[in-house]
């Protein structure tokens, strides 16, 4: 096993982090690697860290989150608009080994190793979107619901997960190039498809995008521009993916 820590360079105290990351795991017997990395302040800071992140970790690497990032990722994405697939928030599997797990029951398993958690001081800062879900509308919409309310949505997120796997091997069937078997298919399958088909680094195309790309399937229009620099052109009833001429 081998520890991974990622210093940003954002905080005051990334480098006294990234030492007691080290000692922690020294004193656990495990192999330590650090990567350090520069991530310049401004807008979509997270969205660039975390992208930085994933950039230099290996592939399959393991990750801490909990039920409650499970909790607060679907309320995130439901303020964002996001659908079914975006409500079904992170796939459990071995690279979240504990996000069936609470976050206060980590704390107390390190109480019980005697390990002192690092606390970083950004998120205690309003300026972050996850923050305010975290320490203002999962606490309200606790008290209205009277009842602890991060596992009902870690379940919801279960429900729609396996829902939208069925959905995703009805929508197999469908060849996505095809304007016609695109244009002919349920809404539903046929946007799953798309959005399979259109996918790039595991970010998928945003729903307004995907409607587009229908329209184009039925006829509406020959082609139409989608995010990354790239556009979907209909010729002889094919779909086809190519470069923005813009």
């Amino acid at each position: 096993m081998t520890a991974h820590h990622v210093n940003h360079r954002i905080r005051a105290k990334a480098d006294a982090d990234a030492l007691s990351a080290a000692e922690l795991a020294s004193r656990l017997g495990v192999a330590f690697e650090l990567h350090t990395l520069t991530v310049e302040s401004g807008p979509n800071l997270e969205a660039r860290a975390r992208a930085a992140r994933y950039g230099v970790l290996p592939r399959g690497v393991m990750t801490g989150h909990t039920a409650d990032d499970q909790a607060e990722t679907v309320l995130l994405n439901l303020i964002r608009g996001a659908g079914a697939d975006g409500l079904a928030a992170m796939t459990p599997g071995h690279r979240r080994p504990i996000l069936a797990l609470r976050r206060s029951e980590t704390h107390e398993l390190c109480a019980e190793l005697g390990v002192q958690p690092l606390h970083d001081e950004t998120n205690d800062s309003p300026s972050f979107r996850r923050n305010r879900v975290r320490d203002e509308l999962l606490p309200l919409a606790g008290q209205i619901a009277e009842r602890d309310i991060a596992p009902i949505l870690a379940r919801t997120a279960t429900i729609l997960r396996a829902e939208g796997a069925f959905l995703d091997g009805l929508a197999s069937a469908i060849d996505p190039s095809d304007a016609k078997a695109v244009a002919a298919a349920d809404p539903v399958l046929a946007r799953r498809a798309l959005r399979r088909w259109l996918t790039v680094d595991g970010y998928p195309p945003d729903a307004a995008a995907i409607e587009r790309v229908r329209a184009v399937a039925s006829g509406e229009h020959v082609a139409c521009e989608l995010p990354g620099g790239v556009r979907v052109e209909r010729s002889h009833q094919r779909l086809r993916i190519v470069a923005s001429s813009g």
